[in-house]
């Protein structure tokens, strides 16, 4: 992290509470990263920081990179993991010192919100994707995202969106205003390639994923197309689920019968992972549901040629210098095309990585949150502006023209 760009000091310092995910240090989950990411900028410019963690393991940190942390307990179950701690989190706040302004993340978290805001604390509300379009939620789960959604614009005093196909979506179905504030991205140069070698792997001669283990996430398709194809250059795939056993198990059925395969399941060294990024042919990014996606940027960032899922927010993230695919059959001729003399892997890497140079930075980034924060802290609110209630009554065209349809967790 280095924050060389910023302004030396804010204009004031205030106490901040970051709220609703998994908390820091980051492994490589969207939330997590840009929390480090944004949270140590903050609080490298004066600001106290606090993020809420869900424990990881008996080690339990006060402090992480000048922010202070505080870990609660969360029910290990995949509808309730989140908001148990959430809720937790809320009522910490309500009962322990205020703050002068709170970022809660992902909309599902908005029920609490009115918690946060009985001690006076303004919050600004980070709506992530379209969650109900998330294949692992049933009906019910579904409908409570959608309520989420709807509770989020009532309560909130702010919106964030991080794409802007969000933005669209929110303006369109609850004429609402969101602040459009992305991730940002690290330039990854000159990184050696020593921890490649236990996994028998060469740089520029392997494929590479790294994702949650989740059906809109199409690991399952990748690996699949993978599979089709005649690549010769292995493929690495780097995630889990520790809710998604059946999906998991059929991604590890597909890859053990091509021995091509090489299944890393998770990778915390983070400077492992980042060898993984910068060295791989091509990164492969299967998210279709969240907006701008730091995975996505980090490979960017590491100057790596990108095949991505065919959908709106890769495409604006990427500036269509990319190559996409909508399912197995087309991402099959795309990797084999990946691998040919015709195809130039640092030409179309680097155009990615000045992209991402040029459109996120994480400084910028960070100054947008601390900017809303001075404002909200000082009492600008969009709360009351809307009812909560979408705008009409086919709401779900708006998202179907950002998104496909929800994808089946039993494909």
């Amino acid at each position: 992290m280095t924050s060389s760009s910023l302004p030396s000091a804010p204009a004031q310092r205030l106490r901040i509470a970051m709220v609703g995910t998994r908390g820091v240090p980051a492994a490589y989950g969207g939330f997590e990263t840009a929390i480090e990411e944004i949270g140590s900028r903050l609080a490298a410019r004066g600001h106290e920081v606090t993020v809420y963690c869900r424990p990881k393991d008996k080690v339990r940190p006060a402090e992480h990179l000048g922010m202070k942390l505080v870990h609660l307990p969360a029910l290990k179950k995949k509808t309730l993991e989140t908001l148990s701690h959430s809720a937790l989190s809320a009522l910490h706040l309500l009962t322990h010192r205020t703050h002068d302004m709170a970022f809660v993340f992902n909309a599902a978290n908005s029920p609490f919100v009115p918690i946060i805001r009985l001690k006076g604390v303004p919050t600004a509300v980070h709506v992530d994707g379209l969650e109900w379009k998330r294949g692992k939620w049933g009906k019910w789960g579904r409908r409570y995202y959608r309520m989420a959604e709807e509770f989020a614009v009532r309560t909130g005093d702010a919106l964030i969106a991080d794409a802007q196909g969000i933005a669209d979506y929110y303006a369109a179905e609850f004429g609402v205003p969101t602040e459009l504030l992305t991730y940002g991205s690290s330039q990854l140069t000159g990184l050696g390639t020593d921890k490649l070698a236990k996994h028998g792997l060469k740089p520029g001669e392997f494929h590479v994923v790294v994702a949650r283990f989740e059906p809109e996430n199409h690991v399952d398709v990748i690996v699949d197309g993978y599979t089709r194809s005649s690549a010769k250059y292995p493929l690495v795939v780097v995630g889990s689920a520790p809710y998604a056993a059946e999906y998991t198990d059929r991604i590890a059925r597909t890859a053990a019968a091509d021995p091509r395969v090489k299944m890393l399941g998770g990778v915390w060294d983070q400077d492992e992972l980042n060898q993984l990024y910068a060295h791989a042919r091509t990164y492969l990014h299967g998210h279709s549901v969240g907006g701008t996606n730091p995975s996505l940027l980090r490979a960017m960032g590491a100057g790596t040629a990108v095949i991505a899922y065919d959908v709106v927010f890769n495409r604006e993230v990427t500036g269509g210098s990319g190559l996409y695919f909508a399912d197995a059959a087309e991402l099959t001729p795309l990797l084999e095309h990946a691998e040919s003399a015709d195809f130039d892997a640092d030409e179309v890497g680097g155009a990615l990585q000045r992209r991402a140079e040029a459109m996120y930075d994480w400084d910028k980034v960070a100054l947008g949150y601390e900017e809303l924060a001075m404002r909200l802290a000082n009492g600008e609110t969009i709360h009351g502006l809307s009812k909560g209630r979408r705008r009409k009554q086919g709401w779900d065209q708006t998202a179907s023209e950002i998104l496909p349809q929800p994808v089946d967790a039993r494909r």
